[in-house]
């Protein structure tokens, strides 16, 4: 006859993404992990979005970046001090006007006082509680998604949050506001990094890049395939996600380039919902 489980064993928890971003990896996730890297040093991930993949790998030396301060205040706080993000999170309630008027409050004064648990709390708030859990701001950095219908949402997943806390508190791994550009300054021979920018568009109207108050166009693509190059001169294992755009073919072709089906449901259309084509580029076989 087994024995059954103490009372006082703890249930291990698989960390997960803390918030939803546009273009998460969450669908295109045994994708990736079949074709990460045997061995590297250190994990950077400049677009870290919602951090899938790291949180699969759980690294041990790993930098995460992004130009987002808000989204890295939050990563930092989940990191340091979750009991009282968790606390903060509770006081938050889901309705329609209460949600604009913290959605709103970047356009006052008083945001300035506000405390980095705070403004965490209120960033994981507002995602879990916008339509579609879309992360945008306008031209002057301000959140302008509008309230989301839903029935029940989880406002705070104090078991997730806890174990994506135990995660990033790793002595290894570092969180910082940093562009994409500087991991050609850091990154080093042996190590691997993996980019997940804001995709090239496939069409005129399906452009998304406003998850900064700067735009990711055509130009930033051909900025971010330079550091592609750069890296791989100096040895640094290069994984990186995009659309299936012309441009983006264009600019890897001298890469290994692969397709895979990914479910997308950004789309306020949900009739154009669904599995599209993405690649995945590596240099490294």
């Amino acid at each position: 006859m087994s024995a059954l489980p103490s009372k006082r064993e703890e249930r291990v928890v698989q960390a997960k993404p803390f918030v939803k971003w546009v273009g998460g990896k969450g669908q295109l996730l045994s994708e990736l992990l079949s074709r990460v890297p045997s061995k590297y040093n250190t994990y950077h991930e400049p677009f870290i979005g919602g951090g899938a993949l790291f949180f699969a790998l759980r690294p041990k030396r790993a930098v995460l970046s992004d130009i987002n301060e808000e989204l890295i205040n939050t990563y930092r706080v989940v990191a340091s001090d979750v009991d009282a993000l968790i606390k903060e999170l509770k006081k938050h309630q889901y309705e329609e006007s209460y949600f604009y008027k913290i959605r709103d409050i970047d356009r006052s004064e008083l945001y300035k006082s506000w405390g980095e648990v705070r403004k965490a709390a209120r960033l994981i708030y507002l995602n879990k509680s916008c339509f579609n859990g879309l992360y945008r701001v306008n031209s002057k950095g301000q959140f302008n998604t509008p309230f989301g219908r839903y029935v029940n949402p989880t406002i705070c997943n104090e078991e997730n949050l806890k174990a994506c806390s135990a995660v990033l508190s790793n002595k290894g791994v570092k969180v910082v506001v940093r562009g994409f550009k500087e991991i050609t300054k850091n990154a080093k021979r042996g190590d691997f990094v993996y980019f997940d920018p804001p995709y090239a568009p496939l069409s005129a109207t399906s452009s998304f890049t406003d998850y900064a108050k700067d735009k990711f166009g055509s130009e930033m693509q051909e900025q971010l395939k330079e550091s592609v190059d750069s890296l791989t001169d100096k040895g640094v294992k290069v994984m990186l996600s995009n659309s299936t755009a012309p441009l983006i073919l264009d600019l890897y072709a001298n890469y290994f380039i692969e397709e895979v089906k990914a479910s997308r449901a950004v789309n306020s259309d949900t009739q154009k919902r669904g599995k599209i084509d993405e690649i995945i580029v590596r240099n490294y076989d």
